[in-house]
């Protein structure tokens, strides 16, 4: 497995699938040039090409050959290991099913594929299908994105290769038995991925705790809202925060779009979507970050400086109590604020919106803080 900064990287989806479509198809393949009764099973490990013109071995899991009445069908799978990244996928079973497709005319309309290319594929079991526009695969498709599309044809096309078999083309159906239940973890049902999860990635390659995979749902989310006709969206940096504003002002679920820490790609994003307005939904630590002119909120970039923090509400007119005027943590000026200065939450609010309108410059902003207790307490002035 590679390594970087002392952290394992691992494997996409996308890269497990087509390691799993090769060695289903080296055994369907082998086994079809055979003349004895038992079924040959190739090397555990198959090596498959990457979109950077690298290679990499996977280890192979549950290869199965059987022999039905009307064809032959080879099974493989890949457990996917994303490294040291926090993947909801990581440990998942990656399943392919290899047979020869059989010869009816219709079926390139079915698959992700067209006859003579020797592929056809399909999304199997746990895999997601496409229910909304804006994303880069078709609605009705089985949720395979492009470059993992690539990936498990060139991988198949090694195995063909290999046996020196051109005429067939090969039925591949990409399946993950525990999918469904994955995709709950995720936000596939707002993007309109239903019933599983999806067949990702880009490079082949998981970085760990990288922000490839947040950054690329963000730029999904807003893809699916342009397309479903959201002229505003909502910009939340949690699931509370995003709760808060769905209670109050309930708009359409593909307007949500959760942006976490990533503040300035969100913005800029957003911009470049040209939606008509933005709504930045924020917990006080974040908000407060916000007004302060952080672009990226998350505590590794750097904790709040509380002495900063403090002067920017003096600005505002704060006057902390004499027995409160060293605080430790963001929460403590919250509670000291309290009830009894509430325009100081407005006013951080305005501050907020126009850093936030410094960065999408002609689009305008709505900042909402939301309590500790999940409602929203003030908007921007």
């Amino acid at each position: 497995m590679l390594r970087r900064k002392g952290l394992r990287s691992g494997y996409t989806t996308g890269a497990c699938a087509a390691a799993a479509a090769k060695a289903a198809a080296m055994l369907l393949l082998v086994n079809m040039k055979k003349t004895g009764s038992e079924a040959e099973v190739p090397d555990s490990w198959v090596e498959v090409p990457f979109p950077d013109g690298g290679r990499r071995q996977f280890r192979i899991q549950n290869l199965r050959f059987k022999t039905e009445e009307t064809k032959c069908l080879a099974t493989a799978s890949v457990i996917k290991d994303a490294g040291d990244d926090p993947d909801v996928t990581n440990g998942a079973e990656i399943r392919a099913d290899v047979s020869i497709a059989p010869d009816h005319p219709e079926l390139s309309n079915q698959g992700l594929g067209v006859r003579g290319s020797g592929l056809i594929l399909r999304g199997g079991k746990g895999v997601g299908r496409i229910t909304k526009p804006g994303l880069a695969v078709a609605i009705g498709e089985a949720a395979i994105n492009p470059v993992p599309v690539s990936m498990i044809r060139a991988a198949v096309k090694e195995a063909l290769l290999k046996y020196e078999i051109r005429d067939p083309d090969l039925e591949v159906t990409i399946s993950v038995p525990d999918g469904e239940k994955i995709a709950k973890k995720t936000l596939n049902s707002r993007l309109g991925i239903i019933g599983g999860i999806s067949i990702l990635g880009t490079t082949g390659i998981v970085r760990p705790v990288s922000s490839e995979a947040w950054t690329a749902t963000i730029t999904a989310s807003m893809d699916v809202a342009k397309a479903m006709g959201c002229g505003e969206i909502v910009l939340s940096a949690g699931r509370t925060s995003e709760k808060a504003h769905i209670k109050k002002y309930k708009l359409a679920e593909e307007a949500y779009v959760m942006m976490g820490d990533y503040l300035e790609f969100s913005l800029i994003e957003a911009g470049r979507h040209l939606f008509e307005q933005i709504h930045l939904c924020a917990q006080w630590a974040k908000m407060l970050k916000i007004a302060m002119s952080v672009p990226q909120t998350h505590v590794r970039h750097g904790a709040i400086d509380i002495t900063k923090a403090v002067e920017l509400l003096r600005g505002m007119g704060y006057r902390p109590r004499p027995a409160s005027d060293e605080f430790n943590t963001a929460r403590e000026i919250f509670d000291s604020i309290g009830s009894g200065q509430p325009q100081l939450f407005s006013r951080l609010c305005s501050a907020a919106k126009r850093y936030a309108e410094g960065i999408v410059s002609g689009i305008p902003v709505v900042t909402h803080l939301v309590s500790y207790g999940g409602d929203i307490i003030a908007d921007s002035e």
